[in-house]
């Protein structure tokens, strides 16, 4: 569908806006704003324009969202000095009718690069010159709209050490500090995270993310929290308390944290036993946010089966998030309200 087409139709949208707030006394976000957190999720900007029940699933559930890939480089900026915000401006539209928070990503990251660059030949000065417009292009068109950003993503490998990209390569190691400082020049307010997979609990990766953050908060950079992604299965996810030594050890830096992408993939077909012990998994996660003060958001990667990534790329997977195909709340939905409730219960 033209992207003129899908705009119109999220423009008209926006008229429903007290609608959306009547709905939203029923969902998670008003239980997680009175537990202290933000709820969220990615939105696929495309079925925003398509599908009314996603739409109003989102604004009903959640209070913030982050672009699955409208914000990513090759999408933003097709051609050299070309920049299209035609599905980011869409998102910020949708997210700011229903007062939901944005948080942008991702700025810099090794996938998901445009042809003309991947297939440049730019000295190390020439790509420093293109990656700081592209970040003060984008940070800046969106001053005070985009509360937060994923700056950086997945620049340490499996074992603890930094990973060789295509950034790093080009430019060298200062790469995520400069664009740190870049982010940081183009909206000072804007909450600045580090974001990667795998490195959520124990292990050489987390001790990695550790070191990395460690030596930018050493060296004055301004970043501001760490992203822990959260894609697991059943039999590959961290202990709860390992998340929760990792969360504090970061606090103690001076860093938030936030649960950014979390899915929890299953074998399909899925049985009711396996529902239940993916909601249990949700809830262990969440819980172990709510118990570090520094934990500041838990998003899920993608809010309903329908529009997950899993089966695409993981074959026979699939089943991993709250709602399933149709919309309907899974066993996992049930006990994140139930650990959202039990923590508002605290509060009181």
């Amino acid at each position: 569908m033209p992207w003129r087409i899908i705009m119109m139709a999220i423009t008209a949208a926006v008229t429903c806006t007290s609608a959306t707030f009547a709905l939203a006394a029923d969902g998670m976000r008003s239980l997680a704003h009175t537990a202290g957190i933000r709820f969220g999720t990615a939105v696929n900007v495309e079925a925003l324009g398509t599908d009314a029940a996603y739409s109003k699933l989102l604004a009903r559930e959640f209070d913030l969202v982050t672009p699955e890939n409208a914000m990513k480089f090759s999408v933003i900026q097709p051609e050299r000095g070309r920049f299209d915000f035609t599905q980011a401006d869409a998102l910020v539209a949708f997210a700011e009718a229903r007062a939901m928070q944005v948080n942008g990503h991702v700025l810099v990251w090794d996938q998901q690069l445009p042809d003309w660059l991947t297939q440049g030949h730019f000295n190390s000065d020439e790509l420093k010159a293109i990656l700081r417009e592209h970040i003060q292009t984008v940070v800046a068109r969106y001053r005070g709209r985009v509360a937060s950003w994923d700056v950086a993503a997945e620049a340490v490998g499996e074992d603890g050490k930094p990973r060789e990209t295509f950034w790093s390569r080009g430019i060298g190691p200062d790469y995520l500090a400069l664009a740190f400082r870049w982010a940081h020049a183009a909206d000072p307010q804007a909450r600045l995270r580090y974001n990667d997979y795998g490195g959520e609990g124990a292990g050489a990766k987390s001790d990695g993310i550790y070191t990395l953050v460690a030596d930018l908060r050493t060296h004055r950079v301004p970043i501001d929290s760490v992203g822990l992604q959260m894609h697991v299965s059943l039999n590959d996810a961290p202990r709860p308390e390992d998340v929760r030594i990792n969360m504090k050890r970061l606090a103690a830096l001076g860093l938030q944290t936030d649960i950014t992408e979390m899915d929890v993939m299953l074998s399909l077909p899925t049985s009711r036993a396996a529902l239940r012990k993916q909601a249990v998994l949700y809830g262990a996660m969440l819980q172990a946010c709510l118990t570090v003060p520094q934990c500041r958001s838990f998003s899920t990667w993608g809010a309903t089966d329908r529009y997950s990534w899993v089966p695409e790329f993981f074959p026979g997977q699939g089943a991993a998030l709250l709602f399933d195909a149709s919309g309907h709340a899974k066993p996992a939905y049930w006990r994140i309200k139930r650990a959202l409730r039990t923590e508002v219960s605290h509060k009181r």
